[in-house]
C-alpha cells in the first residue's frame, strides 16, 4: 500500500460547516414536496380498473338520473332544455371533472297553429283532433303540439289520396289504377323504408299540395298506441344558415331566402296525425280501389285510395327563429397522449319527455362520468384524453354535434381516435350495434365481458350470437344520429349502441319515465348493460398501448361490398382497380397487425418503442380519413365518406358506396356510353379512396 494514501478515518475527523446542514435540510424539503405532489408513476393494472368500472355499476343510480332528466318536456331552444344542460354540467362539476359549455346559434323551427277538417258535400265540417288522445293541458305541461320541424307554413283545400308508405313504388301502383296526386293532399303511413322528410320530398315532386303522416297504432305494448310522432323534415344536417361552418355568435349566417338555405326545406307543408284521426280520413275515401298488398299489410278495413270524394281543409303555421343551443363537455386529460381523443356522445334534447329518446342514453353518460371519477380517485388516469359530450338540438337534424365537428374539424381529423355514440340506449329487448369495421373485434371482446340483462348466466355476446345466429354488426350509412358528422364528414371511426330495434312511443308524448319502467326496462338492467359496453369500449380505446383496430375486418367488409356490387354492373364496367385496392388494404392491415405484435413483445418502457407505438397508432386512426373525398358526394357535398353515407335515390338497393349507388340509379336516364362512364368514374373514386386508406395504414410515401 502506498504511503501517500490518506487513512479512511481521517476523512470524517473534520466537523461539517453549518451551511451543509442548511443545504441538506433544503434538499430534504424539496424531495418531500415532490414526493407528496408528484408521486412516481406506478404502472397501472388496466384489467383491475376495467373490472372496477364494471363492478361500480348501479341500477338505482341510472334510475335516478333518468327520473330527474324526464320531469318536464325539454325541446331544444327552450328554458327546460337549458335546465337539462345545467343538470348535466352540474353533475360533471360535482364529480370534479374538467367541464365546459359550448353554445351555438342555430335556426330552429316551432309550431304556431295547425288545423285539419273534413268538408262534406252537404256543407258540414268535421274538425279533427291533432294532439295525442288522453293528453290534456299541453300549455301547462310544456308539451309542444305535434308538428314537423321546418315544414313551411301553408294551407290547402283539396281532395285526399292515400299513398301507402309514400314510396316511389306506391305512386307507381296508384298510377296503374289511374290515380294522380297532383293538386291533392296525400296521407301516408309511417314505414321502415323512408324517413318522413323523404316522404314529403317525393310527394312534393308528384305535385301534392300537403302531406299528412301517421304511425299505425300498436296497443299490444303497454296500451300506448295513440301517440303522434313529431320530427324534422329538413334535408341534410346542421344549422341550415351555416352549412359547412360553425354557427357561432356573430358568425356568418346565410339569409333565409338564399337558395342554399331554401334547398334544405320542403316547399309544401306537412303534419303528423294521431292514428284515430288518420282512420277517420281513410274511412272517408272513395275513388280507386286499394291494391291488395296494401290491404294485406294492415289496411284491410279500407277499400278506397281517393281522391276524395270529401274535401279536406289543411292549415299549418310555424316559425323559424334563431335560438341558442348548448353542448356540454367533461374532459379527462390523458396522462401520456393528451392530444389523442376518445369521444363518447349522446344528445339531451327531446321532442317531449324523452325517456327513451334520448335520455336513456344521457343517464348512461352521466353514470359513466360517475364511474370514471371513481376510478380517478383510485389512482387511474387514461393514457389518452376522454371527452364526454352532451349534444343539443339533435332532433332538429344533428345540429349541436354537427356545429361542433365543423368548429373542430382539423383537430378531430388528426387527433380523434374514435367516436362512441349512444342515442336511445334502451328501447326494448335485444342488443344492437353499428360500427365502422375496424372496431368489430373490439366490440366482440367487450360484449363477452358484460352480463346479458335478459338471460341468467349468459354474456351479451352469447345472447347476441344465439338470437342472430351470427354476430351482426350494422354499418353507419344512415343519417339518424350524432355519429353522422364524425364519420360521414370528418372520417372518425365510430360506434352506435342501443337495446331494442324500435318502440311504439317514438317521438310522442308517451315517451315518458312511466313508459320506461312499465315497458322497456323496469329494473334498469338493460341500462346497466349499455353503460358497461359503452364505458368499457372507451377504456380500451383510451388505455390500450396500441389501438385495438383491425383493418382486416374492414377489408373483409369491402370485399363483400365489391362482390355484391359486381351483380349490379355489367361486364363492360371494370371493377379490377376496386379489387386491387382491397388487396392493398389487406396487405397494409397484415403489416400493421405484424408490427403491433412485434412492438407488444418488446420492452414497452424503451423510448424508441414508445415512439414506434405512437407512429403506428397515428396510422391506425388516420386510415379512416382515406375513405373521405374532399369534394363530397355529388349533390350533397357535405357528406364526404365514399363507403358509408346517404344515397340520393330513395329506391337504391345498395346501402354502401353511396356515390356508386347514385350513379347506378341515375344511369337509367343516360345514354349507354354516358351511363357506363358515370358508373366507372364512381367505382374508380372508391378504389382510390381505399388505396388512400391503405397508404395511410402503411404510413409510407409511394
Amino acid at each position: 500500500m502506498s504511503q501517500n494514501l490518506i487513512k479512511p478515518a481521517t476523512i470524517f475527523t473534520a466537523k461539517p460547516p453549518p451551511i451543509c446542514y442548511f443545504l441538506f435540510f433544503i434538499i430534504l424539503c424539496i424531495l418531500g414536496f415532490y414526493a407528496l405532489h408528484f408521486p412516481p408513476r406506478i404502472p397501472q393494472n388496466a384489467a383491475l380498473y376495467r373490472q372496477m368500472f364494471l363492478s361500480s355499476g348501479d341500477n338505482y343510480t341510472l334510475y335516478s338520473y333518468l327520473r330527474a332528466l324526464t320531469q318536464h318536456p325539454h325541446l331544444a331552444g327552450t328554458k327546460p332544455s337549458l335546465d337539462t344542460a345545467n343538470y348535466v354540467k352540474t353533475h360533471f362539476q360535482t364529480l370534479g371533472l374538467e367541464t365546459h359549455v359550448v353554445p351555438f346559434k342555430a335556426l330552429l323551427s316551432y309550431p304556431l297553429h295547425a288545423s285539419v277538417a273534413l268538408h262534406f258535400r252537404n256543407g258540414t265540417e268535421l274538425k279533427l283532433p291533432l294532439n295525442e288522445v288522453g293528453i290534456s293541458g299541453y300549455a301547462v305541461s310544456g308539451l309542444v303540439q305535434p308538428y314537423h320541424a321546418y315544414s313551411p307554413s301553408g294551407s290547402a283545400h283539396a281532395k285526399v289520396v292515400f299513398v301507402n308508405y309514400g314510396r316511389e313504388e306506391d305512386y307507381r301502383a296508384l298510377a296503374v289504377r289511374g290515380v294522380d296526386v297532383n293538386g291533392c293532399i296525400v296521407i301516408a303511413r309511417k314505414g321502415d323504408d323512408l324517413g318522413r322528410g323523404a316522404v314529403v320530398e317525393i310527394a312534393e315532386a308528384k305535385g301534392a299540395l300537403a302531406v299528412l303522416i301517421y304511425a299505425e297504432g300498436d296497443r299490444s305494448r303497454g296500451g300506448f298506441g295513440t301517440g303522434v310522432e313529431r320530427g324534422t323534415v329538413m334535408r341534410g344536417v346542421g344549422d341550415p344558415q351555416s352549412p359547412g361552418w360553425p354557427g357561432i355568435e356573430d358568425g356568418e349566417k346565410l339569409g333565409l331566402q338564399e337558395s342554399e338555405v331554401l334547398s334544405r326545406f320542403p316547399r309544401i307543408p306537412s303534419l303528423p296525425l294521431p292514428f284515430e284521426t288518420a282512420q277517420i280520413i281513410l274511412e272517408s275515401l272513395g275513388g280507386g280501389l286499394m291494391p291488395q298488398e296494401w290491404r294485406d299489410s294492415g289496411q284491410s278495413r279500407f277499400s278506397g285510395v281517393g281522391p276524395g270524394p270529401v274535401m279536406l281543409n289543411f292549415t299549418y303555421q310555424g316559425e323559424k327563429k334563431l335560438a341558442t343551443i348548448y353542448n356540454v363537455f367533461a374532459v379527462i386529460r390523458g396522462s401520456e397522449e393528451p392530444d389523442r381523443y376518445v369521444l363518447l356522445g349522446n344528445h339531451r334534447d327531446a321532442w317531449t319527455y324523452g325517456a327513451v329518446d334520448p335520455n336513456s342514453g344521457t343517464s348512461a353518460l352521466l353514470d359513466i362520468a360517475r364511474r370514471y371519477a371513481l376510478l380517478m380517485r383510485k389512482g387511474w388516469n387514461p393514457r389518452r384524453t376522454i371527452v364526454l359530450c352532451s349534444w343539443d338540438a339533435e332532433e332538429f337534424g344533428m345540429i349541436g354535434s354537427t356545429e361542433w365537428v365543423e368548429q373542430n374539424l382539423i383537430n378531430l381529423g388528426a387527433k380523434a381516435v374514435a367516436y362512441l355514440n349512444v342515442d336511445c340506449a334502451v328501447q326494448g329487448p335485444g342488443f344492437f350495434v353499428g360500427a365502422t369495421p375496424q372496431l368489430d373485434n373490439l366490440i366482440f371482446e367487450v360484449t363477452k365481458k358484460i352480463k346479458d340483462p335478459d338471460s341468467e348466466g349468459a354474456t351479451v355476446y352469447e345472447k347476441w350470437t344465439t338470437i342472430n345466429g351470427v354476430k351482426n354488426i350494422q354499418r353507419l350509412n344512415s343519417v339518424d344520429s350524432d355519429f353522422v358528422p364524425f364519420l360521414q364528414h370528418a372520417g372518425v371511426p365510430s360506434v352506435d349502441i342501443y337495446y331494442g330495434s324500435d318502440f311504439p312511443v317514438y317521438h310522442t308524448a308517451f315517451d315518458s319515465f312511466d313508459w320506461m319502467i312499465n315497458n322497456a326496462d323496469p329494473f334498469f338492467h338493460r341500462h346497466l348493460a349499455v353503460t358497461g359496453i359503452w364505458g368499457l369500449l372507451a377504456l380500451h380505446l383510451a388505455d390500450d398501448s396500441i389501438l385495438p383496430f383491425n383493418y382486416h375486418s374492414y377489408a373483409d367488409q369491402l370485399k363483400e361490398y365489391k362482390d355484391v356490387l359486381s351483380s349490379f354492373v355489367d361486364n363492360s364496367i371494370s371493377i379490377a382497380l376496386l379489387t386491387a385496392s382491397i388487396e392493398e388494404l389487406y396487405s397494409a392491415a397484415k403489416q400493421a397487425e405484424d408490427e403491433a405484435k412485434r412492438l407488444m413483445e418488446q420492452e414497452a418502457a424503451a423510448t424508441s418503442i414508445i415512439l414506434k407505438m405512437r407512429a403506428l397508432n397515428d396510422r391506425l386512426l388516420l386510415a379512416e380519413k382515406g375513405f373521405l373525398d374532399p369534394e363530397g358526394l355529388k349533390g350533397r357535398q357535405w357528406f364526404k365518406h365514399l363507403v358509408y353515407g346517404p344515397c340520393n335515390n330513395h329506391e337504391s338497393k345498395l346501402v354502401f358506396f353511396p356515390g356508386i349507388a347514385d350513379s347506378i340509379q341515375e344511369s337509367t336516364r343516360m345514354s349507354t356510353g354516358d351511363e357506363q362512364k358515370a358508373i366507372q368514374h364512381e367505382i374508380w373514386k372508391v378504389a382510390r379512396a381505399i388505396q388512400r386508406a391503405a397508404g395511410a395504414l402503411r404510413g409510407e410515401l409511394s
